[in-house]
């Protein structure tokens, strides 16, 4: 009967050992996959700028926000496509706002509050949305490029958990970076902060912006200064050509001349302005305003609203105010932030 014992004794006792063992080398194999959490980034933004909307299948982290920002800048993005050679970063530099100073490329900033792309919008939606048009078709991305790269497939496991990389995981990355490339520091800004005051000149130029004066308000609104709409602002009677505009994404006549209002951030850093560049100043722009509409039959109602209809109509004094305005809406930290350079 001792005998008998001791044999269930020692049998129990090595099930127990053989569970342990075993559960412990489950756990191990566990081990590099642990290893893969990401980490959640805390985006921050001012309480005057509208809700970021954050796709809930594409959450930032700080490991996605890096491995976007390694993919902006990145050429391999459009090696054997139409843009061979080319990177984001190739038409959207940091140091003129993320855009190119003598061209009609659109700045990269704050799109992450934005649901229309593109002049025309030929893109709508999310910023995910945006992406995946950039890396299938604009880049034509090849996923194979990234697979078989030394380092791509092991950050983009520590950011969607596989080394598997497809476009979906491409325009992902990118668009978690691009949630990151926020302006909200300039000299306007730090005076809505209490931070500093706005020159006499600013502030008047201010003034009449944001009021009947100027009516730039209502399509460039504070904070983002875009409403991220289409308008048809006077600059052509006729259309043609690429100056058809929205039309030519909805096929509706009454979009015809329509184009995306552009953010004023960062504005004074360009010398090419509207969807053609047809304008090289400032100065050219709000001459435009004040006495340069031209009537069609979808020209934005505010343009020839009571009091209005022969432009803005402001002096040369006003004319400089509005601009020192503008210019104070330059944020130099955005276009020296190292975290939006190249890595």
């Amino acid at each position: 009967m001792q005998i008998l014992k001791n044999t269930l004794y020692m049998a129990t006792a090595v099930a127990v050992a053989f569970l342990f063992f075993s559960c412990r080398k489950k756990k191990a194999d566990k081990a590099p996959d642990d290893a893969y959490v990401p980490t959640p980034y805390n985006i921050q933004y001012p309480s005057y700028f509208p809700a970021m909307h954050i796709a809930e299948d594409n959450p930032l982290t700080v490991e996605g926000v890096e491995l976007g920002r390694k993919l902006y800048y990145d050429p391999l993005l459009s090696k054997g496509g139409p843009n061979d050679g080319k990177s984001c970063s190739s038409c959207h530099i940091q140091q003129y706002g993320f855009t190119l100073p003598n061209s009609i490329v659109l700045p990269h900033i704050n799109l992450g509050f934005n649901s229309n792309f593109s002049w025309k919008g030929a893109v709508s939606g999310t910023m995910e949305d945006m992406m995946k048009f950039e890396v299938e078709e604009f880049f034509a991305a090849t996923p194979a490029n990234f697979q078989q790269h030394a380092e791509y497939p092991t950050l983009f496991k520590r950011v969607f958990g596989s080394e598997t990389i497809t476009h979906k995981e491409l325009a992902y990355a990118l668009a978690q970076f691009f949630r990151t490339m926020i302006s909200s520091n300039s000299r306007f800004d730090k005076y809505l902060r209490k931070e500093l005051q706005l020159t006499p000149s600013e502030l008047n130029g201010f003034m009449i912006f944001n009021t009947e004066k100027g009516d730039c308000f209502h399509c460039h609104t504070v904070g983002l200064f875009t409403d991220n709409q289409f308008h048809n602002i006077g600059l052509d009677s006729v259309f043609t050509g690429g100056n058809q505009g929205r039309t030519e994404i909805t096929g509706m006549p009454t979009d015809l001349g329509k184009f995306k209002t552009s953010t004023l951030r960062n504005v004074a850093l360009r010398n090419s302005f509207m969807h053609d560049g047809r304008f090289t100043t400032l100065a050219q722009v709000i001459d435009h305003y004040n006495t340069g509409v031209k009537k069609s039959n979808t020209l934005d109602p505010i343009m020839t609203k009571p009091g209005k209809e022969f432009g803005l109509q402001l002096n040369a004094l006003e004319k400089a105010d509005l601009i020192a305005f503008l210019n104070a809406l330059t944020d130099e930290s955005f276009i020296t932030n190292p975290s939006l350079s190249k890595p």
